[in-house]
């Protein structure tokens, strides 16, 4: 099959449907055997050594050395947030020293276990004039020592002729690129390196980018020659460069191919650009972006020789034409596709008249099957690709880390997924050098460089550890801890769900009506009321309630356990104070909960529970400063002695406080709330506990929080700090010591700030301990770091920069979904505060409304309660309980499993796979089948008032077994003096 210009448009509508959650996220899979891993530097942008040894002077240290005004950026050309402003005019006379560090350099590739490394030969070092008369010695020396160094350690050599550094002579004598005659020089420069290191090189690449160096060089101005040109210009020099490739091509086809048996390409740059709508019109101007930028190139080589229709049609008599003859020669003339992607080209140097008024983005795989339907299903090279970060970025680079991963990722997708032909990939860039236009002001090395020492040293960044364990296990493979586990949680798990306010709804039902009615059978049809004749009244039941029974019934559908709901304080106690108790939705509450025990569903009830727009509080207390108010402590216990009396028969696991968000209270408030739960669990277990057989405890939010490097100390020092200040602040106090966190006293000590309260010894005492279990609800997990890359998810107050990592799910909600990290705190509450009975109390997230299935969060549930499993099987947590958030979208809209519209509750796919969950007690597999839990004997619901009297019927039957007894020996004995009688 031969590919057609325009088959790449298929790409968008293949992308355009969201993928499913399994495919979205992380592929576990590796690299084909014999991948290439690569990673790249350009000589201007690392050599230095401008003037050393005979070399000429390129076009590059003129256009550095001669102070110029940079010329204005195009309409819409504004650089993407995190990048630096522009810095002041610099130079590539020393750069990175690698001339006189070849040793230095070839070290870092060692490190990094790359097959092959991609570097540029400069044209001016070999040759000074630009021209084929005699060749520096000293320049054929040093590439010629780099070489044998590769050679000792078995690493491939990827050349490129022409990286950007035309020789300044050439540039005055002819005009540079502008000039044909450019083309044959260029031929004989090539001519030059193939017949001195063609032995060595098996893979070259002609010139770098050429949609850079004709336009931003001879049209725009912004890069070197600087000459700020027409757009005729522009395209003239386009036209040029694709003779010379084509030159240099035909030349090592011809004459060393057959001895030296390498490989031709020329390095083409592109971008990605989606349509604003799904509409033909913006599909056709998307494919229109990537004919004006990569097919201006591609198409000559990969196709036809000729240029894109849609550039001809649009550019009338600007773009040269080429000759039959001059179409043959270009057409074919790569023995693969090189190509370039990141920054250099996309959202920086990207002319943004050429992308149509439609939306750039950074995706690397839809590119990839783009090339692959349109030009042939040719072999990819990824020559370049990388990110980068700021200047001040040292050797924590999380952000290029994570982006690198993100793009390798993509990579993987393609090739194993899409079936693009994918044979290598280079990291750009080995070290940190010369960015062009960007100076010295964004980083994208992999090894760290010190400007300013006079040894500069490569120190390795994060990223280059990450980069060389990826090579080591060539990919993502599938390792135990990502595998799904198989087994069984203990049979008395709590299955729960939760609801964070049930609306106290005390409508009746209608079968509460005493008035007597007659069917109308012959007319109306309908029921006619029987005026003045009543039934007899009956005794009301909790079961009256019209708004009872359909929870319970839905709860039951479910097949949970447990249900988690919070009380309204406010609503209990309108004054905060018992002066004013509202009664009737205290028995609300009661008949919930004793209507749920009927239905073998035992009620979790926490006593207060912040809500998002308000705090949950009483009028009074919310205005003389809520929390932050001593006396709140003592109306909380107050208001928890009356929910224990009330609900308490009813109510076997009580929360104090359920998801107190640390990062919305103030050190007061922290203390008054401790105090205040320590009050309450003290009351409960003095007062309550004995005769009603509950247990209480806080249940705390704990999201994890993993740090952005895992191989930096400073940034484990920061995610530990984090973790004290997000989860250590009240469950230290609790959990451990009784006092707050040493990490968290220490750091605010560090930056003298004297806020956080002390508590006296006897309030230690009262809170250290106060817990029956360890109740936690769990979300998401955050990377941290300490480097400040991006000024709006910067931390001052804890030096702290959260990010996250680009290939995890994400919910419409942009929540990541990462269920390892629930298995991670899980372990880390564990070594920190014991062995202690665990309860999952809250886990969930948002899904999209509008879809059909809500299958993020099947995907979520299954793999967050597989961690869990995790957990419990393989770390020996004490897990007791898992709980899912959250029941319904009326009270947690986008949340829940039961779907809400006209007044009526639908079960979502997610619901009844939870339900599955629950009814295999987690996931058994063929050796956990006969580990089941005997069922137990479920009472009827109309049965339960011989249910919950057991005692008195007991009694009952004794007394009616007594006198069976009786009335039989009075017979027996009677009977027998009878005959007695008789015989006498």
């Amino acid at each position: 099959l031969r590919a057609e210009p325009g088959d790449g448009a298929q790409t968008w509508a293949r992308f355009a449907r969201p993928p499913a959650p399994e495919a979205a996220g992380l592929l576990h899979d590796t690299f084909p055997d014999g991948f290439l891993w690569a990673v790249g530097t350009a000589a201007y942008q690392t050599e230095g050594g401008w003037r050393l040894h005979g070399k000429g002077a390129s076009i590059w240290d003129a256009f550095t050395h001669q102070p110029h005004a940079p010329p204005e950026d195009p309409p819409g050309a504004g650089l993407p947030s995190g990048f630096p402003p522009q810095s002041p005019p610099a130079t590539g006379d020393v750069a990175s020293d690698s001339y006189n560090n070849v040793l230095r350099d070839t070290e870092g590739l060692r490190e990094l276990g790359v097959t092959h490394y991609r570097f540029s030969i400069s044209w001016a070092r070999v040759l000074p004039n630009g021209s084929a008369g005699a060749p520096n010695r000293e320049g054929l020396r040093y590439y010629g020592h780099l070489l044998q160094r590769l050679r000792e350690l078995g690493v491939e050599p990827v050349v490129t002729l022409y990286h950007w550094d035309l020789p300044q002579r050439l540039q005055d004598a002819y005009g540079g690129w502008a000039n044909r005659a450019l083309a044959d020089h260029f031929r004989d420069y090539a001519e030059l390196c193939f017949r001195h290191f063609g032995g060595q090189v098996k893979y070259w690449i002609t010139i770098d980018n050429p949609y850079v160096v004709a336009w931003h060089g001879y049209a725009t101005g912004r890069l070197a020659p600087g000459v700020r040109g027409s757009a005729r210009l522009g395209y003239l020099v386009a036209h040029n460069l694709l003779l010379a490739h084509a030159k240099t091509w035909h030349l090592y086809n011809t004459s060393f191919r057959p001895t030296q048996g390498g490989q031709v390409s020329i390095s083409l740059s592109s971008h990605w650009v989606s349509p604003r709508r799904m509409t033909n019109h913006s599909i056709k101007e998307c494919q229109k972006s990537l004919d004006f930028v990569l097919g201006w190139f591609a198409k000559p080589i990969f196709i036809d020789g000729d240029y894109p229709e849609s550039m001809k049609n649009n550019l009338s008599s600007l773009l040269p034409t080429f000759s039959e003859s001059e179409k043959k020669f270009i057409k074919g003339t790569a023995d693969f596709f090189a190509l370039s992607f990141g920054p250099i080209l996309s959202f920086q140097l990207l002319d943004p008249r050429m992308k149509f008024r439609q939306l750039e983005s950074s995706s690397l795989r839809q590119l990839l099957s783009w090339i692959d339907l349109e030009y042939n299903h040719p072999q990819i090279f990824i020559v370049e690709n990388g990110w980068f970060v700021s200047e001040t970025t040292k050797t924590d680079d999380a952000k290029y880390m994570y982006y690198l991963k993100r793009f390798i990722m993509e990579t993987l997708k393609a090739i194993r997924l899409d079936g693009v032909d994918v044979i290598g990939y280079t990291v750009w860039s080995l070290m940190d050098g010369f960015e062009w236009h960007r100076g010295y002001s964004i980083r994208r090395g992999l090894f760290y460089v010190d400007f300013l020492s006079q040894d500069k040293k490569l120190l390795p960044k994060s990223s280059a550890l990450f980069y060389q364990q990826l090579i080591e296990k060539n990919g993502f493979p599938p390792l135990p801890e990502n595998q799904p586990l198989e087994g069984t949680f203990p049979c008395a798990f709590a299955w729960g769900i939760v609801d964070n306010y049930i609306q106290v709804d005390t409508t009746l039902s209608q079968f509460t009506d005493p008035s007597v009615y007659l069917w109308d059978v012959h007319r109306s049809k309908g029921l006619i009321k029987v005026q003045g004749l009543v039934t007899q009244k009956r005794k009301s039941y909790c079961a009256d309630f019209a708004a009872i029974r359909p929870l319970v019934s839905l709860l039951q559908e479910t097949h949970a356990t447990h249900f988690h709901f919070a009380l309204d304080w406010a609503l209990i106690l309108p004054l905060g104070n018992r002066s004013q108790v509202n009664h009737t939705a205290l028995h609300y509450y009661r008949c919930v909960a004793s209507e749920l025990v009927r239905a073998n569903i035992t009620p979790v009830v926490a006593l207060w529970r912040p809500a998002a727009l308000r705090p949950g509080l009483p009028a009074p207390l919310a205005a003389h400063g809520a929390w932050e108010n001593p006396h709140i402590a003592p109306a909380f216990a107050e208001y928890a002695g009356l929910c224990f009396k009330a609900l308490g028969p009813h109510v076997k696991l009580w929360v104090t406080a359920s998801e107190p968000y640390t990062r919305n209270l103030t050190y007061r408030a922290g203390h008054n709330l401790l105090k205040a739960h320590a009050l309450a669990w003290h009351l409960y277990d003095q007062q309550f506990r004995r005769s009603q057989r509950g247990r209480i405890s806080i249940a705390l939010q704990a999201d994890w929080v993993e740090p952005a490097c895992p191989l930096s100390p400073r940034d484990k020092e920061v995610a530990e700090r984090v973790l004290e200040f997000d989860i250590g602040w009240l469950a230290e106090p609790i959990f451990g010591s009784g006092d707050y966190p040493r990490v968290m006293r220490d750091w605010l000590t560090q930056r003298n700030d004297y806020l956080l309260p002390y508590f006296t010894e006897d309030e230690k005492r009262l809170i250290r301990g106060s817990f029956d279990f360890l109740a936690l609800s769990h979300y998401t997990t955050i990377l941290v770091g300490w480097e400040k890359e991006d000024p709006g998810k910067y931390n001052d107050y804890l030096e702290v920069q959260e990010m996250t990592d680009s290939t995890w799910l994400s919910s419409p909600g942009q929540v990541a979904v990462v269920p390892w990290g629930l298995r991670k705190v899980l372990n880390w509450l564990k070594l920190k505060y014991g062995d202690l009975p665990t309860y999952i109390i809250s886990n969930g997230v948002d899904d999209d409304l509008h879809a059909a299935q809500d299958a993020l969060r099947v995907y979520y549930m299954h793999n967050y309660v597989n961690e869990a499993l995790k957990a419990y099987v393989l770390d020996g947590i004490k897990l007791c309980g898992y709980f899912a958030y959250s029941f319904n979208d009326r009270t947690a809209p986008k949340f829940g499993l039961y779907r809400y519209a006209a007044n009526q509750f639908e079960p979502k796919p997610s619901m009844k796979h939870y339900r599955k969950i629950i009814d295999d007690n987690g996931f058994p597999g063929p050796e956990t089948l006969g580990g089941f839990c005997p069922e137990e004997f479920t009472l009827c619901a109309d049965c339960s008032f011989l249910h919950t009297r057991k005692s008195l019927l007991a009694f009952i039957a004794f007394l009616c077994l007594a006198f069976i007894i009786s009335l039989s020996l009075i017979f027996y004995y009677s009977k027998k003096g009878r005959r007695s009688y008789k015989r006498s």
